[in-house]
Order: C-alpha cells, then sequence, then structure tokens
C-alpha cells in the first residue's frame, strides 16, 4: 500500500546495555493519524517485549504509562518516542523484568 501521507513509521530501538534488554533489537510500528502531530502517535511494538507500559497481548504501547505520550508535545518527533522508549527500558522498574524469548512477534 502507497503511503503517501506518511502515516505509517517503522522504527528500530537498540536494547541498552547492562539491562535484560541487551543485544536485542525491537521493532515498533507507529501511526501518526489525522491529528498528529498535535496528537501522539500510536505506538505498537512488532518484537515481543515485556515493559510496563506495553500492552502483554498484543504489544501496543499504553499511552497513560508512557511518559512521553501521556505528557505529549507537538514538537516531539518520531525520533523523540524511540529514544524516551529505550530510556524507559533502562529505568529501575523494567531494566531486570524478564523477557520472551528472542526474536518471537506480537
Amino acid at each position: 500500500a502507497n503511503d503517501i501521507t506518511l502515516t505509517r513509521w517503522n522504527g528500530t530501538i537498540l536494547g541498552p546495555l547492562n539491562t535484560t534488554y541487551e543485544n536485542r533489537i525491537y521493532r515498533v510500528q507507529l501511526i501518526c493519524g489525522e491529528s498528529y502531530p498535535d496528537r501522539p502517535p500510536i505506538v505498537r511494538f512488532v518484537t515481543k517485549v515485556n515493559l510496563n507500559c506495553v500492552v502483554r497481548h498484543n504489544g501496543q504501547v499504553d499511552s497513560t504509562k508512557c511518559q512521553v505520550l501521556k505528557n505529549w508535545n507537538r514538537n516531539y518527533r518520531i525520533e523523540t518516542v524511540l529514544k524516551e522508549l529505550r530510556k524507559d527500558m533502562a529505568s529501575g522498574s523494567n531494566r531486570r523484568l524478564a523477557q520472551p524469548p528472542e526474536g518471537t512477534t506480537f
């Protein structure tokens, strides 16, 4: 399908060092709706991940639990979302969470 409106984006997050995400590559899909950039994108992990802000059965990032989406600012970019998710992986509440087998997807 042709996406001439640049609505759908694919992102990659490299797991931060010294965490259970280390040496893993996470694929993320972002959908920027008609209200973007006034409203945050819809974000979904394609690669299975155990992260406090991610819905376990479908990979959707819960915007009420993800600070960058919850406190969205129209000046944020896709890069901002990816960097903040990576920082969240390294946070004290997430860094040691057991992870699904490497390479599995939602």
